[in-house]
């Protein structure tokens, strides 16, 4: 079976539902259509059960498992303000109510009677809470039908959400339960709670929750306050940790009387609304210091493992550093070596000295960087080659060098190049029977 095509929506449910969506910032616009049809588009409605959800509080429409409600309603210090309805005046008020006597016990007798019987056959059907907003939001809808739109703002929600509301904003919970059937109700309606000295008192002291005892959730809160008549109001507050009833008006009463009552049961337990208050304060202060501290002590182990790591860096670069020292002694000792293995193979390869009455002789004194000396005699066919080998086979030798001629000054080119791969003889070079040559250190070049 195909879905249900969607109704298209009339021009003040859009407008609804971009006001809804404008003050919720949903970004779905599906969700928030199922919201407001949920709340039978009552856009204040939705709003406060919306904005419940973000507090933490549980939506109405996803409750969480019942329980029973936490209200102490066995505080003995409750103040009881009961109204009995006024004694027949004259004696033809007396008569009436003399004659009506018998026929009103006759009628509530066997109305309890009758009402006690059919509990046995058919269960009460408000024993069962499956809809527990819609019970408030029916009664308010029935409610401004009757009386008009001028009353007490009802908290849109259930009885458990006003508590909650109540209990977290250290406030005052006023309570009406609606005796549809009872002869008072319309008159209190009406005159008392209608009435714009009420309506101001009540909207700028406390939270205001109402229902019928004809509907289920009304019922269920009627079950736990047990009212003895109607009108029945009960003051709610957070006391001694619990949420408790500390005050019960039942019965018709007056809009003055009402406001003096609520203002006698406020002033009464001012004392405990004010130690609430600076219990929680002291417990938020207590919070926020540990907080703090704990922020404290976060910030002194960040400092700590800054520290350690840093402390682990400065060790690992100086082994790093000793390590890089140990290797360029490892590698400047491998080079010695080397060099020595070098120079000892040089000197093992050189040609050797010939006589000194050998006509090709070439006697050759060599001055050394550190000043000595040093004699040898050559061959005027060997390369400039052998002389650079035999200079550098002494230890004397720095690692680097090049000879150079004193007059006129010229360097000898010992070492083959990319122009002269072969050098030239010592014949070639110029060099005489007898030379004196200079050994130029290069080591720092």
């Amino acid at each position: 079976m195909a879905a249900p095509e969607e109704q298209e929506l009339s021009q003040a449910q859009t407008e609804k539902l971009l006001q809804f969506q404008d003050l919720t910032g949903l970004e779905s616009m599906d969700q928030c259509r199922r919201t407001l049809e949920q709340h039978n588009w009552n856009i204040e409605a939705a709003v406060q059960d919306r904005l419940n959800e973000q507090e933490g509080v549980p939506s109405v429409f996803n409750p969480p498992p019942a329980r029973p409600l936490q209200v102490n309603t066995t505080d003995h210090r409750v103040y009881s303000y009961i109204v009995s309805r006024p004694q027949p005046r004259g004696l033809l008020g007396w008569s009436y109510y003399l004659i009506m006597l018998p026929f009103r016990f006759t009628y509530y007798t066997l109305l309890d009677v009758f009402r006690f019987a059919l509990r046995f056959i058919r269960p009460d059907p408000r024993g069962r809470v499956t809809d527990p907003v819609g019970d408030v939001m029916s009664f308010i809808h029935s409610f401004e039908e009757k009386y008009g739109r001028s009353h007490p703002v009802f908290y849109q929600g259930t009885y458990s959400q006003a508590l909650n509301d109540a209990k977290r904003e250290l406030r005052y919970l006023l309570v009406y339960l609606h005796g549809d059937d009872h002869q008072d109700t319309d008159e209190f309606c009406r005159a008392t709670l209608c009435s714009e000295e009420v309506l101001t008192f009540v909207n700028t002291r406390m939270l205001f929750w109402a229902c019928s005892t004809s509907k289920p959730e009304g019922y269920r809160v009627s079950q736990a306050l047990r009212e003895n008549t109607y009108p029945f109001l009960a003051m709610i507050m957070l006391k001694d940790r619990k949420m408790t009833v500390v005050g019960r008006l039942e019965g018709l009463i007056q809009p003055e009387d009402l406001i003096n009552q609520l203002n006698f049961i406020m002033e009464a337990n001012q004392t405990y609304l004010m130690s609430e208050q600076l219990e929680r304060e002291e417990r938020n202060q207590t919070q926020v210091l540990r907080q703090q501290q704990d922020e404290a002590y976060l910030e002194s182990l960040r400092a700590d493992q800054e520290k350690d790591r840093k402390k682990r860096e400065e060790q690992e670069q100086k082994r790093q550093e000793e390590e890089k020292a140990r290797q360029s002694i490892l590698a400047e000792e491998r080079r010695l070596r080397t060099l020595e293995e070098e120079k000892e193979r040089k000197s093992e390869c050189l040609p050797p000295e010939p006589p000194s009455d050998d006509p090709d002789s070439v006697k050759i004194v060599f001055k050394l960087p550190n000043d000595t000396r040093v004699e040898r005699r050559f061959l005027f066919g060997q390369s400039l080659t052998v002389i650079h080998d035999f200079l550098f086979s002494l230890k004397e030798t720095p690692e680097k060098f090049q000879i150079v001629t004193n007059f006129p000054r010229r360097v000898l080119p010992c070492l083959p190049t990319v122009e002269q791969p072969n050098p030239p003889t010592l014949k070639e070079a110029g060099l005489s029977r007898s030379e004196v040559l200079f050994v130029q250190d290069l080591t720092d070049d």
